[in-house]
């Protein structure tokens, strides 16, 4: 995909996931890939369908959550590209979380009772729901590993200013409240999710995904407490499942480490686990895109016609 060039474009970036395409000072051109990252690694193999269901969910949400706060999309013209507005990034990842999990059992599992400036109670267990949803916010890297930053740091840093920072707060909590209820109607629990913002026009915008498993983590709602009282795992969606099977093999993207290889069948196992949350939050049955890179260029380009001017 790195080879198309659509009328226009200024600038070409190569994502994790996605190919962001600048075509004017104001639009960009999202292209959904079938690669797939964890621990901001990009694993060696593509996931069929993976760019399709994160640009449909993320679009499906995107519309659910529009009258909350300005967002950057416009159009999906296609399975996999989304052109929205482009944004000047505010360089923090904002993390709501309302249960006890992955990175933030990591952390309280190791000793510690705080997180992100947050404190934590004593005597939680992984996977327990917290007293009410705390925001643990995280520096943007363009390369390598994000990092845990408190309030009082982005503050003294002024990464944003006293200002944008409550609204960007009261964004987060309403966008999770209604990714929650969302979820809730489709027998799912949202445990934690990360939000982008950035500005369009001096005006505080959402970016990028929104509540699709690879921003976002999910149960199911069904035998959550029976499980939490037997000690026993959370049946979950999300891209968890990924990070666990890495950790098994001995990989947390630390230098050194070997990727552990990807059979094909470990690779059809994490395509349909993608598809399923994809019905289950959207209520949708999912249907496969085979478009060719060339159809899905042509169609985009056409549709870019209607915003360059």
């Amino acid at each position: 995909m790195n080879q198309i060039e659509f009328t226009g474009q200024e600038a070409f970036y190569k994502g994790k996931v996605r190919d962001v395409y600048t075509i004017t000072n104001d639009i960009l051109v999202m292209w959904a890939s079938n690669r797939i990252s964890a621990f901001d690694v990009i694993l060696p193999r593509p996931i069929p369908f993976k760019g399709q269901v994160l640009n449909q969910v993320a679009a499906f949400m995107l519309n659910a959550c529009a009258d909350i706060c300005p967002n950057w999309l416009l159009e999906t013209p296609t399975a996999v590209t989304s052109i929205g507005k482009k944004c000047e990034p505010i360089k923090i990842e904002i993390v709501v979380r309302a249960y006890l999990t992955g990175h933030a059992w990591r952390t309280y599992r190791d000793g510690k009772r705080e997180l992100c400036g947050v404190p934590l109670a004593e005597g939680l267990k992984e996977n327990d729901r917290l007293p009410f949803p705390i925001i643990t916010p995280s520096t943007k890297a363009a390369q390598g590993h994000d990092e845990d930053i408190s309030e009082s740091t982005i503050l003294a840093t002024k990464l944003t200013t006293p200002e944008q920072w409550e609204l960007l707060k009261k964004y987060a909590f309403q966008l999770f409240e209604r990714g929650s209820q969302l979820a809730d109607r489709r027998g799912l629990i949202l445990v934690d999710t990360k939000y982008e913002f950035g500005t369009y026009k001096n005006e505080i915008t959402l970016m990028d995904e929104i509540h699709t498993p690879d921003s976002s983590r999910y149960f199911y709602a069904d035998g959550y407490l029976d499980k939490q009282e037997r000690g026993e795992k959370q049946h979950q969606l999300s891209k968890e499942f990924v990070r666990e099977w890495l950790i098994e093999n001995n990989f947390m993207g630390q230098p050194g480490q070997q990727i552990p290889v990807m059979s094909d069948e470990w690779v059809k196992t994490i395509s349909e686990k993608y598809i399923e949350l994809y019905e289950r939050i959207t209520g949708l049955s999912f249907a496969p895109s085979h478009d060719s890179d060339k159809m899905i260029f042509e169609i985009t380009e056409n549709a870019l016609k209607k915003f360059r001017n």
